[in-house]
């Protein structure tokens, strides 16, 4: 008689699911390649003590990647740095953003996201997700909006670009900057127009678990040269291009991106096209299955989005479906059935973290409480007006990570046998 593995029995799947990073002899010859030369930092191809890379000399593997992958992404410029989380911080302020203004951002997302404003002296504003893509609500957001408003930083979560010709109308209509938040969408399109190209500025993240990674990393995307010299200067201690190396123009952190991961970075991009169409294939595949699964609904891909990255493959799932079994219990039995990269995501939106209820910023309630209109916003008041990304975190939503839909066929159908063996047997857990 069958029986759930997290109760003894046999799991559905017990083959390995695929590795990641994936690398082989091509990252191994760049690497190496990099450490023999002895330019290690990207300023080893500068002229003299000035900030420059000239066309004429040998390009750094950050710039050349730099180049690849604005390109690749229907942009100008592109300005590489430690991680997504910092090109964020050095997108707003490059955009002007100052201390005070308020920058509107989803509650259901990961944490910097919302601490960039408040990096650089902003005052984040949290709005619900749409319950169909968990993408950034246009509608709440134009509620959200109040003369104190600077920005929004919309962000394509898992990958599905958001609704972004609305969003830049009403942005357009207030006067507003937006900022795209793409750690999720390399290589996502909105409309045929890649995402770091459809706001002001665009953030991509190379973290280890991001579809393009060097196991850290970040990089902005831009079609306005401003915007890029200014983002250029923060990256690099406020100095900027062609002036001697110790003068500083705007107060800027190092931020600098090594030439290792530039070099790692090179070949990965190589490799984002034919991953993307595996991605593409397995969740076409996927949602087949899992929607013939009663109390199991994949995320929608709405008709704008004509390129999804599939960072993450998410599913809704309700537990009256399941006897009743709540969704931390149904996540633990699917990895006991050898779905072990299941996961049910965010444990709660971000205002409900400590940091933002006790508003435990810089030491303490600054910059929220050091304005007038800040002392307004009381974090604890949003799960009222967030209700789909209290429901997602709390109930609904579970995810599988991108490195699983680079699996074969047979993996797909593990998935959604595994989900099918629990169905049966939820009484059994409860």
């Amino acid at each position: 008689m069958e029986q759930l593995a997290i109760l003894g029995g046999d799991p559905v799947r017990t083959a390995p699911w695929p590795r990641w990073p994936v690398f082989d002899e091509r990252e191994e010859r760049a690497v190496l390649e990099v450490l023999r030369s002895g330019h290690w930092w990207r300023h080893s191809y500068g002229q003299g003590v000035e900030l420059a890379e000239s066309d004429e000399q040998p390009q750094s593997m950050v710039a050349r990647f730099q180049r690849a992958f604005a390109r690749a992404h229907d942009c100008r410029y592109g300005i590489c740095a430690a991680n997504g989380t910092v090109t964020l911080e050095i997108a707003l302020r490059a955009a002007g953003v100052k201390p005070g203004d308020e920058v509107i951002v989803p509650a259901y997302t990961y944490v910097a996201t919302a601490t960039a404003p408040l990096m650089v002296g902003a005052i984040p504003v949290f709005v619900d997700i749409d319950p169909n893509t968990y993408t950034m609500d246009v509608q709440h957001v134009a509620e959200a909006i109040t003369e104190h408003t600077r920005a929004i930083i919309p962000v394509h979560f898992g990958g599905q670009p958001c609704d972004m010709d609305a969003l830049n109308a009403l942005a357009s209509r207030h006067n507003l900057i937006v900022i795209e938040d793409a750690a999720h969408a390399h290589g996502a399109s909105y409309r045929g127009r890649k995402c770091g190209s459809l706001g002001a500025l665009g953030s991509f993240s190379f973290q280890a678990s991001k579809n393009l990674t060097a196991g850290e990393g970040g990089i902005i995307t831009t079609n306005h040269l401003d915007y890029a010299e200014m983002c250029e200067m923060l990256v690099w201690a406020g100095r900027r291009r062609g002036e001697p190396w110790y003068r500083h123009y705007v107060l800027a952190s190092n931020a600098r991106m090594t030439e290792f991961q530039g070099a790692i970075l090179l070949i990965q991009l190589e490799r984002l096209e034919e991953q993307m169409q595996r991605r593409t294939a397995n969740v076409l595949l996927l949602n087949r299955l899992l929607s013939e699964i009663e109390g199991i609904k994949p995320l929608a891909i709405a008709p704008s989005t004509t390129a999804h990255s599939f960072h993450l493959y998410i599913f809704r799932y309700r537990s009256e479906a399941f006897a009743g079994l709540d969704k931390q219990r149904f996540v633990q039995a699917l990895q006991a059935e050898g779905i072990t990269g299941a996961f049910a995501g965010y444990a709660t939106p971000l205002y409900a973290n400590p940091m933002f209820l006790e508003k435990k910023f810089m030491g303490g309630p600054w910059p929220v409480d050091a304005f007038a209109h800040g002392q307004r916003i009381r974090y604890s008041d949003f799960a009222k007006r967030c209700p789909v990304s209290e429901r997602a975190c709390a109930a609904e939503a579970v995810w599988l990570p991108q490195s699983m839909l680079l699996a074969d066929e047979q993996a797909m159908h593990d998935i959604a046998t595994a989900i099918r063996k629990i169905q049966a047997h939820a009484h059994e857990l409860l």
